[in-house]
This record gives structure tokens, C-alpha cells and sequence, in this order.
């Protein structure tokens, strides 16, 4: 298994550079840390009392990594859940925040285990988490990515705007579905036919 700061290196390769999509509510990002983040957590970089997109510019992979790891990894308690899903759940947390959370918590109820949807990794989720790695050890980190891929597609459905990171130009798989999909077993990927299948009413 990957260590914690080698997982937030391959998110960090996933997001690439900087970008300032206007479709993207996350507004400038760089290495997938947005603006909004660096507010929060004041990052003023070139020091001018406001944080901006130029200091979304000036921020280095590894400060990107590091921010990762202590406010998407440590801080939510991804490391007291089962080992076979933090990589996903981690991967997540940084491109939907508390929603990583929230799609395990609804996974487990739909397993039957009994959990509050409220996006928060406590006593209860911990738990709730573990007892769903001892009832399916083999099968809860496909179960949980391919739950990913469900919410992608599900808000592609509700924000047309959106569907261009699920679905290329060319109809084939977005880079959403993509990412979901590194996280899931070869054998659970859909193919292609079925992807369009399920993007279709897209139009």
C-alpha cells in the first residue's frame, strides 16, 4: 500500500496545473487546490493582504501535497477508516470534500449498516466502516468507487454544465469517470457502449 504522501502525489498528477474554468465552481486551481481553499486557510503567497488567482498561480506541487495530506487526509480521519478505501475516499475528499463522506455513509446503509448521512468522519462512520470491510473485505473499495462513478454521473444529470467533465467531446469517458474508475476493479469498468448508454438523455 501507498504511503499517504505518495497517494497525494498521484492526486496531485491527476489535477495537473492551474486552470480557471468558469464552469468549475471550485474557481482557480492549481495542483486542485482552489481559491477558495487557499482563502480558508490564508494563503496570501506574494504577501499583498488579499488572496487571489495569482497566488493560486504561485503555489508549488509541493505545498499542494502538503495541504493535501493535513486538511483533506488527516483532518477529516480518512486513516480510521479500512485501508482498502482511504486511497478512494482520500481522492474524493479532494475533488467533493465532506461529499466523499457522505457517498460512503450512504454506501453503508445501503449495506444495511446503520449511519448518519452527515459528511463527518466520527465514532460512528469508523465503525460502520469496519464492520462493512469484515462483511465484504474483497469487494467494499469497488463498491465505494463505483458509488463515486454513480455521483458523477448523478450530477451530471442535475448540471448540464458539468457534463463536460463526464463525458469528452467524442462521447467516451470524462475525466471524472475516469478517475472514479482507477479506484475500481478492471472488471466493474464500464465499457464504452455502456457509458454512452448512460449519457445518452444527455443529449
Amino acid at each position: 500500500m501507498k504511503s499517504v504522501r505518495e497517494i497525494a502525489e498521484g492526486i496531485v498528477a491527476r489535477e495537473g496545473g492551474y486552470v480557471n474554468d468558469p464552469d468549475d465552481p471550485g474557481g482557480a486551481t492549481n495542483f486542485g487546490v482552489t481559491i477558495h481553499t487557499m482563502r480558508r486557510l490564508g494563503l496570501d503567497l506574494d504577501r499583498d493582504g488579499t488572496v487571489t488567482a495569482a497566488d493560486v498561480r504561485a503555489l508549488t506541487r509541493g505545498q499542494a501535497v502538503d495541504i493535501f495530506v493535513e486538511h483533506y487526509f488527516d483532518r477529516p480521519r480518512i486513516a480510521e477508516l479500512p485501508e482498502t478505501i482511504r486511497p478512494s475516499v482520500f481522492d474524493m475528499y479532494v475533488n467533493a470534500g465532506s461529499n466523499a463522506v457522505r457517498i460512503l455513509q450512504q454506501l453503508l446503509r445501503d449495506m444495511r449498516i446503520e449511519v448518519t448521512v452527515d459528511g463527518i468522519i466520527g465514532p460512528q462512520t469508523i465503525a460502520a466502516s469496519q464492520r462493512a470491510y469484515e462483511a465484504a473485505p474483497e469487494h467494499l473499495a469497488d463498491a465505494y468507487g463505483i458509488a463515486r462513478r454513480n455521483y458523477y454521473y448523478r450530477l451530471a444529470d442535475r448540471r448540464p454544465s458539468s457534463r463536460k467533465y463526464a463525458r469528452r467531446n467524442d462521447g467516451g469517458k470524462g475525466g471524472w469517470i475516469v478517475r472514479a474508475e482507477e479506484f475500481i476493479s478492471p472488471r466493474y469498468h464500464l465499457t464504452d457502449v455502456q457509458h454512452r448508454d448512460r449519457v445518452a438523455s444527455w443529449g
